[in-house]
């Protein structure tokens, strides 16, 4: 430990309860000092505070009872003020609301749109000094994580983006502002909640899977900047779990390899590490609070964080005492977070501060100028991602007269708003006794609660209507998907208006808009003016990589103040200039490269064997999860399909018949596909790739009728899209600076079932299966196949209806599984193939020397309220199929984005994962040399 003796500090620490009480940080339900917070304090010792908005009424009542917090604490003994910590993120994460005197500004992602840093430091320093005039002194945040796969993870906007050296640069420019507005500032979620997987129910914790070697190069980048730096005073350690090769740990928070180790070791970080809450479910259940925060603080964690419930609080005291007696837990230990909780408060508060909160005398002084910052944010964050049709501003795309439709989804109020705060009002005048938490917690069918739900874009739509002096027709819409009134409403309007909020997780609003968007696809060509707008007001990621959605906005929250700037956008009021952050911004400065060199078509007969000799190359020298590569051959680029056009390149040595690089290209069905650039392992960073890849693109912009280019393919199934390993931001830069739009993966997958003999199906699913009315046949031939050839094609990439063609061809060694509902429609198909199925040499992650495996490849099954269970039950189908013939191991190909997570639950491993980008011809820039 750091120290052995401890006569630096006041004798008044020898107390155990004393010191044990300042390593603790807990908070409660009211508005209003409870007996049992105030015994905490005096009783316990507890040091710290930690506010929600369930504490929260006005910035008055903040500061009047922050003040008695610390009045209490003065009297009880406390030689130092109590940290009072706040989350207070701006976008939807508020604790404290008061819009008289308190600012709303926009959410991390939000103020990225702006491209200004500077704006960072102005608003978060302006956040800052609003909530320590109500007596907070300890701000948690900024959020530091980097969205490793920024469509699949629940932080969504309160991130930066997906670019770890541009959430460093906002994230010193929120800490550079936090310090200046005297307070103490909390990095978080370390090691990073950017990069997830949930893997179970909801007692399963999200697990981190990536190695040390790949968070040490993206997710610790903006921990490491923010350490380095000097101005972080406290760290949050997430409550995740970690499993790889170097490392497995249930919980981070009490994992001494994360903070002793990681955080305090190799980041050098020596500032106060603050636990996740420990009343979280999954922790309580498997390890006790008693047994939980004794490893906390054995981790290397200063501050054990208790939310709420009394009984756990009083029972983590008691668990650190007998944790303290019984030698687990040492005296110095204790001290050492000490030091750093009490080093903590003299620089972020004092008696004289923590007594005399300003609270509304400086906000009042403060408000406009931070208004005027609020507007200038907001403005300035709103996003037109796509505008086809120049349908924006509505002044000039509809004539006077013509209906607008508002169609929004039912979104619960955010905690810290106007219409929370008046329906908590409402609520108090029916009932005095019922308390907020149940009012949220009960409300699934309330009718109060529906209401509230359309409530938040009510005003919107009144403002909208007011800008353009016209009626505005509005109605909400839910699970239940397009009902008559949606398509009455259609039918009458010229432009509609769809809100969604993070539509990749509440998928009915993905399947309500598509459905509404091919309604105006066949109103449109019966000559009716039909409009379509898509505005998502939370995740950007909603649609941002669906062309057919021809106008795309972002408002990055549905606050007032984000609404606000919406309406006047939609009429022209203020020119959007918000942009994406992250790798999009990247994706315009398209490099020239630095060397030519001479780039031939690819000729089977010269080329065959010296590509299968660079093929080995790069297998010898690539990741681990590439292994696939071994059995990649110059076979498996060759299609012969009457209906893919191929085009392949080579870089080589004329003299020697080398090849230093081969490019593969496809075009079907108006999609350019780039399948594979592969460079020789010693002659990388002389620009042959860059030269390749412009010849490909060139080549496939050439081809008559090009409706959109895609990296990776299902067939031939080599690379499905950018490998997702340890280089894929570097990869993903590369294609940016090289033309590509690279924002908006989709992710693609491989997996395995290691064991297909002892595997048995997940308990309850085959009854499910059969409750819900889905049956399953198998296929084998082209005669019946019209059905499936027409599913497909409407529901998946052009590419792979030729795969489901070369399948059905090959009807010895594969088919097709059906799923259908009780009606007879289908609901989703699957290719299985045998072992040595000639799709092998297509799909090298087929093979294998010694094993042998059947495929499941490219499941096709369209959102929907049975699409997971479709997803399983076709599964389910294959495996019997694998087992009848006697494989090993069963390889799924091709799994497309959630699909992933239903099937883990099946079983499966994740082989390889990639990230397919698609992008329009328009927006690839071709490079100069």
């Amino acid at each position: 430990m750091a120290h052995t003796d401890n006569s630096d500090l006041d004798p008044v620490w020898q107390d155990l309860d004393r010191a044990i009480g300042q390593i603790l940080i807990m908070g409660w339900d009211g508005t209003e000092v409870t007996p049992q917070i105030r015994s905490l304090i005096e009783d316990h010792h507890l040091g710290s505070i930690i506010l929600t908005a369930k504490n929260l009424k006005s910035a008055q009542q903040t500061a009047e009872l922050v003040q008695e917090l610390q009045t209490i604490a003065k009297n009880a003994g406390h030689l130092q003020p109590l940290l009072i910590a706040l989350d207070q993120e701006n976008g939807g994460v508020n604790s404290l609301f008061d819009e008289d005197y308190v600012c709303q500004f926009p959410s991390a992602m939000g103020v990225a749109a702006t491209g200004r840093a500077d704006l960072a430091y102005e608003v978060t320093k302006a956040t800052a000094t609003e909530i320590s005039a109500c007596g907070v002194n300890l701000m948690l945040g900024p959020v530091l994580d980097v969205l490793n796969n920024a469509r699949y993870q629940p932080l969504g906007v309160r991130a930066t983006g997906d670019d770890p050296q541009e959430v460093s640069q906002y994230g010193l420019a929120a800490l550079r502002g936090i310090r200046d507005a005297g307070i103490a500032s909390c990095g978080k979620h370390f090691p990073s909640y950017g990069n997830l997987n949930f893997l179970g129910s909801n007692l399963d914790v999200p697990i981190i899977t990536q190695t040390l070697e790949e968070l040490s190069i993206s997710a610790l980048v903006p921990f490491r900047n923010a350490v380095a730096s000097g101005k972080l005073d406290a760290m949050f350690i997430g409550g995740c779990g970690i499993s790889n090769p170097s490392m497995n740990v249930s919980h981070a928070c009490l994992s001494d390899q994360v903070v002793d180790e990681l955080l305090r070791d190799e980041l050098g970080f020596n500032g106060v590490a603050i636990s996740e809450c420990l009343e979280m479910e999954a922790l309580s259940h498997e390890l006790g609070v008693q047994n939980g925060v004794i490893m906390a603080v054995e981790a290397g964690c200063d501050l054990v964080l208790l939310c709420r419930a009394y009984d756990v609080q009083l029972e983590a005291i008691k668990g650190l005492k007998l944790g303290y007696e019984n030698g687990i837990v040492t005296k110095e230990r204790i001290f050492t977070s000490l030091r750093r909780v009490l080093n903590l408060k003299t620089t972020c508060t004092s008696w004289e501060k923590a007594l005399n909160p300003p609270g509304i005398s400086l906000l009042s002084q403060l408000h406009p100028s931070h208004l005027a910052l609020s507007l200038q944010a907001y403005d300035d964050s709103i996003t037109i991602i796509r505008d086809k049709e120049k349908l924006i501003p509505l002044t000039a795309s509809m004539h006077p007269g013509e209906e607008l439709l508002l169609l929004t989804p039912l979104v619960k109020p955010l905690p810290a708003s106007s219409l929370t705060k008046k329906l908590l009002a409402a609520k108090d005048n029916q009932n005095q006794a019922e308390g907020q938490h149940e009012m949220w917690a009960h409300n699934g069918r309330d009718r109060s609660a529906i209401l509230s739900g359309e409530g938040v874009f009510r005003e919107f739509g009144k403002s909208l209507a007011r800008a353009r002096n016209e009626k505005l027709l509005h109605t909400s819409y839910t699970a239940n998907g397009v009902r008559p009134v949606h398509e009455n409403l259609i039918h009458r309007a010229s432009c509609i208006i769809i809100v969604t909020a993070d539509a990749n997780r509440n998928l009915y609003q993905a399947g309500f808009t598509k459905h509404v968007d091919m309604m105006c696809s066949m109103l449109r060509t019966r000559g009716q003016k039909k409009q379509l707008i898509v505005v998502a007001v939370s995740s950007p990621y909603d649609f941002a990589m669906d062309k057919s959605i021809g106008t795309y906005l972002c408002t990055f929250d549905f606050t007032e103040n984000a609404l606000h700037a919406l309406a006047r956008t939609l009429v022209g009021e203020i020119a959007p200039l918000g942009t994406l952050p992250g790798t999009l911004r990247k994706s315009k400065k398209v490099l020239k490269s630095r060397q030519h060199w001479l780039v031939e078509e690819y000729s089977a007969k010269r080329d065959a064997s010296a590509l299968n000799d660079l093929l080995r190359a790069v297998h010898r020298a690539s990741a681990p999860d590439l292994q696939f590569l071994r059995t990649t051959t110059a076979a498996s680029f060759q299609l012969n399909n009457a209906n893919i056009a191929e085009s392949h390149f080579v870089v080589r040595n004329s003299s020697t018949n080398a090849l230093y690089g081969f490019a593969a290209t496809y075009f079907v069905h108006g999609v350019g596909i780039l399948g594979g650039v592969f460079v020789e392992p010693t002659k990388r960073d002389v620009s042959i790739g860059r030269s390749l890849h412009r010849r490909a693109l060139r080549s496939l912009m050439q081809r008559r009728g090009i409706k959109q280019v895609q990296i990776g393919s299902a067939f031939p199934g080599v690379f499905l899209g950018i490998p997702n390993d340890v280089e894929v931001n570097t990869i993903k830069e590369w294609f940016a600076n090289s033309g590509w739009d690279v924002q908006f993966p989709r992710r693609v997958s491989n997996m395995i079932l290691q064991d297909v003999a002892s595997w048995s199906a997940p308990e309850g699913l085959s009854q499910s299966i059969q409750r819900a009315g889905i049956s399953f046949d198998l296929i084998h031939d082209l005669d019946n196949a019209d059905g499936v050839l027409s599913h497909v094609r409407n529901n998946a990439n052009p590419e792979v209806l030729e795969l489901y063609r070369h399948a059905l061809s090959e009807s010895k060694l594969s088919g097709i599984v059906r799923a259908k509902d009780a009606t007879g429609a289908l609901l989703g198909t699957i290719i299985v193939c045998k072992q040595r199925s000639p799709l092998e040499t297509h799909i090298p992650s087929l093979v294998s020397r010694s094993e042998d495996i059947c495929g499941i490849i490219a499941p096709v099954v369209p959102l929907g309220p049975q699409s997971t269970l479709a997803l399983q039950g076709l599964t389910l189908m294959g495996i019997r199929q694998a087992r009848s013939h006697k494989a090993t191991k069963v390889v799924l190909g091709w799994v497309v984005d959630d699909g992933s997570e239903s099937l883990t639950a099946m079983g499966f491993e994740t082989l390889q994962e990639f990230e397919e980008i698609t992008n329009s011809p328009e927006n690839v820039t071709i490079p100069h040399f």
